[in-house]
Formats: C-alpha cells, sequence, structure tokens
C-alpha cells in the first residue's frame, strides 16, 4: 500500500482555488468592494506561496527528476487526467501569480469597481492559465485554454468604450477560430496516435507507420496554427496591437502573459512531439518556427517603429518579444532555450509594468489633450473610472520617469537591465551552438533582435520625451496601490538582472530537464495510483 503525501495536493490548488473563489464571488454583491477585493487578493496571495512551494520542491530533489505528478480521481496515466509539475511549469505558476498580484492591487478603488464580475472573471482566468501550465493532455489543455480565453472575452470589455468593444469583437472572433484550429488539430492526433497523453505521445510517435506520422504532422500543424495565433505569429497576430491598445490598463497587462502562453504551450508540445526520441518525425517544423519567428521580429519592429500611441507600442513590443521565443524555440539547444526563458521573464514584467504604467501616463497630458480626447469619445458608449483618482504622490514625475525608462531599457534590450542580459547570453548561445561556420539564418536573427531594439528604444524615447518634456505637464494623481504594483515589477527587473547567475542556473537545469523527455514519460506514466484500504486515511 502507497499513500499519498500532504504535498502531492498542492498541484491541483492553482486550479481549484481560482475556481472556488470566482465562484464564490459571483453572488457577492458589486457594490462589496471590500469584499471582493479581499478574497480576489487572499486567492492570489496563497497561489503565489503555492507557486513559490512548488518551485522548491521541483528544484529540491523533492520528487525524481524533479517532476511532481498528481492523478486525478487516482486515475493511472494515460486514461486519467494528470497534472505534472516540473521546474519550468513551477517557473510559470510563479510569473503568474506575480503579475496577477501586482495587476489585482493596481485595480484597487479603480478599475475593479467598472462594469460587473471582475474579480470573478479573474479569478477563473487564472484558473484557465494555472491549468494550461499543469496539464498533461492535450484536450485538457483545450479545456484551459477556453476557459482562460472566456474570462479573457469579458476583462477584454471591461469599462467598455466603443473602441474597446470594435476591438473585442475582433479579439473574440479570432480567438474562436483558432479554437476551433485548436479541437480539430487534437482530433487529428488523436486519430494518429490513439492517444493525447503528452507522456504518452511522445513515446508512441517513433513507431508510426508512414499514414499514421502523415497524419500526425498534419494535426500537429493545424495545432501549431491556434497557439501561434494565440502566441502572436506574424501574420496570424494582426489583432494583437489592436487589442493591446483598447483594452484597460490591468487587463492588458494580464494579456501580455496571456500571448506567452501560446508560446509556452507550442515548446510543451514540440518538443514532447518532435524533440528526443521521435525517430524519422525528429525535428520537424523547427526551421519553420525560427523563419516565422524571424518575419514577426521584422512586423513587430517595423510597427513599433511606425506607432505613435503607448498601447499600440506596448502591442508591437509583445510581438517582437513573441517572435524571439518562437526562433529561440525553432533552435531548441539547452543553452538557447535557457537564455531564451530567461527573456521571456524579463521581457514579460517589463512589458506587464509598462502596461500599467501608460494608463499613468496619460495623466500628465496637458488639459489640452484630455479635452481633445474627450471630445473624440463623445459619442461613444463609455463606463470608466472617474477623474480626479488618487492623491498627489511627491516626486511623482520622478517615479513615473524612472518606472518608464527602466522598462524601456529591458524592452530594448538595453544596457544596463535584464533586457541587456538576456539579448547578450541569446547572441553567445546561438554562436555557440553552431557545430562548424555560423549559419546565415543565425546571423539574421541576430540582426533582427538588434533591430527590434532600436525599433523599441526609438519609439520609446519619442514617447517619454513628448511625455515628460512636453510644455504644460500636470502633476499626475495616482493611488499608492498603483505604485507599488508599477515599483513592484520594475524592482522585479533589476532583481532579475542582479541575480542573473542563480536564475541561469535553475533556467539551465530548467531546460536540460525539458529536453529529456524520456525522465518526463517515465515519471508520468509510471506514477502509481494510491491503494486504499478501506477505514484507512491519508497519512504524511
Amino acid at each position: 500500500m502507497n499513500s499519498l503525501h500532504w504535498s502531492q495536493h498542492l498541484l491541483v490548488v492553482p486550479v481549484l482555488l481560482p475556481l472556488i473563489v470566482g465562484a464564490l464571488l459571483i453572488p457577492v454583491n458589486q457594490k462589496r468592494y471590500v469584499l471582493k477585493f479581499s478574497l480576489g487578493l487572499a486567492s492570489c496571495v496563497m497561489l503565489w506561496a503555492v507557486a513559490v512551494a512548488l518551485l522548491l520542491m521541483a528544484d529540491g530533489g523533492h520528487w525524481p527528476a524533479g517532476i511532481g505528478v498528481y492523478l486525478a480521481a487516482n486515475w493511472v496515466a494515460p486514461f486519467g487526467i494528470a497534472l505534472v509539475v516540473d521546474r519550468l511549469t513551477a517557473l510559470m505558476l510563479v510569473l503568474t501569480a506575480t503579475i496577477a498580484l501586482a495587476v489585482l492591487v493596481f485595480s484597487a478603488r479603480r478599475w475593479d469597481r467598472v462594469g460587473v464580475s471582475f474579480h470573478s472573471l479573474f479569478q477563473f482566468m487564472l484558473m484557465g492559465l494555472n491549468g494550461a501550465f499543469l496539464t498533461n493532455d492535450l484536450f485538457n489543455l483545450f479545456v484551459f485554454f477556453e476557459v482562460m480565453l472566456a474570462a479573457s472575452y469579458g476583462l477584454v470589455l471591461h469599462g467598455y468604450n466603443l473602441r474597446r468593444i470594435q476591438a473585442g469583437m475582433q479579439y473574440i472572433a479570432i480567438n474562436l477560430a483558432a479554437s476551433l484550429l485548436f479541437l480539430i488539430g487534437v482530433s487529428l492526433i488523436y486519430a494518429a496516435t490513439g492517444t493525447l497523453n503528452l507522456a504518452d505521445l511522445s513515446g508512441r510517435v517513433a513507431s508510426l507507420g508512414p499514414q499514421d506520422a502523415w497524419l500526425l504532422q498534419i494535426g500537429a500543424t493545424v495545432l501549431a496554427l491556434a497557439f501561434l495565433t494565440k502566441g502572436a505569429m506574424w501574420p496570424l497576430g494582426f489583432w494583437l496591437p489592436t487589442t493591446y491598445a483598447s483594452a484597460s490598463a490591468p487587463v492588458g497587462a494580464m494579456l501580455v502573459l496571456m500571448t506567452k502562453v501560446g508560446v509556452y504551450a507550442l515548446l510543451r508540445v514540440w518538443l514532447a512531439l518532435f524533440g528526443e526520441g521521435a525517430g524519422a518525425l525528429g525535428q520537424f517544423g523547427f526551421f519553420a518556427l525560427t523563419l516565422g519567428g524571424m518575419a514577426t521580429l521584422l512586423f513587430g519592429a517595423i510597427g513599433m517603429w511606425a506607432s505613435q500611441d503607448g498601447g499600440r507600442m506596448a502591442g508591437f513590443g509583445a510581438v517582437i518579444s513573441s517572435g524571439t521565443l518562437l526562433a529561440v524555440i525553432g533552435h531548441s539547444g539547452s543553452g538557447v532555450l535557457a537564455s531564451g526563458l530567461y527573456y521571456l521573464l524579463g521581457s514579460t514584467l517589463a512589458m506587464a509594468a509598462f502596461m500599467l504604467l501608460i494608463e499613468l501616463i496619460e495623466r500628465i497630458r496637458p488639459p489640452g489633450a484630455a479635452l481633445l480626447a474627450i471630445t473624440m469619445e463623445a459619442f461613444a458608449i463609455e463606463d470608466k473610472p472617474e477623474d480626479p483618482v488618487g492623491v498627489g504622490i511627491p516626486g511623482t514625475l520622478a517615479f513615473l520617469g524612472l518606472s518608464f525608462a527602466a522598462c524601456a531599457l529591458v524592452i530594448a534590450g538595453m544596457p544596463p537591465l535584464a533586457g541587456f542580459v538576456a539579448k547578450f547570453s541569446l547572441f553567445h548561445a546561438l554562436l555557440a551552438a553552431a557545430p562548424g561556420p555560423v549559419p546565415a539564418t543565425t546571423w539574421l536573427l541576430m540582426g533582427l533582435m538588434v533591430a527590434g531594439g532600436l525599433a523599441a528604444i526609438i519609439s520609446l524615447m519619442r514617447l517619454g520625451v513628448r511625455t515628460f518634456w512636453a510644455a504644460g505637464v500636470t502633476m499626475p494623481r495616482l493611488q499608492f496601490t498603483e505604485a507599488i504594483s508599477i515599483g513592484s515589477l520594475v524592482m522585479l527587473c533589476v532583481l532579475l538582472t542582479m541575480q542573473a547567475g542563480s536564475v541561469f542556473d535553475y533556467l539551465n537545469r530548467a531546460t536540460e530537464g525539458l529536453l529529456r523527455s524520456k525522465d518526463y514519460t517515465q515519471r508520468v506514466l509510471g506514477e502509481p495510483p494510491v491503494q486504499r484500504v478501506p477505514g484507512a486515511e491519508l497519512r504524511p
């Protein structure tokens, strides 16, 4: 008889906790703002604590090979639902909880009081995000994606006006089409292999016959289109800049994270299907991902250079980030992936902070600019927090200016912050990964990364000069919670730079485990169910 250690149940908490809290918040009266915020905040704090605990257990030898497995309903894989945590999953859970906590605090006393069901939708979005990171099954990945997207549909329209409604309808239509592709791709993969469990798929790919292998490639390609639409690869990501520019500040910050989920899912599925042990199908599609990533980088750089609005700059900055990560997946080497994950951490934190910062920057605009904006919205439906809000904090302009500069440096990849460390390490890893002469595609990728950084710094400098050095700049009023949220994310970018050595050590261990698909397969398929004796209780 074996028993389940209490720590194993932590794997299901990131899914169950936001589900329960979100459901409990639905019947609470909308005017009970403090109660709703308190419950949502408690949930996010607990999610962060659980995510950190899972990270420490995954990296501390608590589980064999650093992989924890939870068999839902005690059904053995691949027949039941298995939730799996390794170093990469735990890292994404920590990143999600950190950004969610900052966004929720930022929304206090302002955006959470606009519209209805903000806190419930926010919790359901977290459930979908966490479930997408934890699941080991393609169909359940589809389910968690739909939960995440359904919540995001309501949040994208939160604080609605005409522009937001138009962008929201486009966002919903595109994602519904991507969900259809997702379902078709999953169906084709099941028809070819007879399973949707990633660990089981990894062991079956090499033994497929020619017809099944051909069907698997078609299914994987259709599935990739769904992931790449959500991950904003060119030309599938045309919707992203408009949606970012139209969404409210806290929702825009969460969209930054949602974009990375598509990239994460693609990385997981592609390494499981066509990584180590895939036989003749090994490395299928990796070069196409590199080319797609470079095209996305070029598109994002041109779009950012041409943008005048802060929201659209953030959108194209996210496109540049996605293009870089897709190209990194295409190379799939251990050192390149570790540098790419470091880039993911820094760019996501900086972009989330920048999305929150844009709203505060808008309050600096001269009265004439505000009057023009009001005139442009005169005939639009508008539901937004009343202005002015907050209090005048001493040194507000200095705080906003320094935060803006830090975000700009990380997004553009300029020294001395994490963006520069990430790009420098990527260049080193790309050059070191070449066994002989460096391929032309590698030089082209590096050139596009430099061009993307130049486009970003020129655009952001132009926005900063126009905002902070313009005539008639007013002292903005903001809540302390808004300053704390942005300041925390910026400080995390600084901490990421200062602790780059320790972070890279962790990421190297994470990527080594990610590339060893056999260990992953053995841990998931070899996890035994709990044998219970009648009358016996689970013991620690």
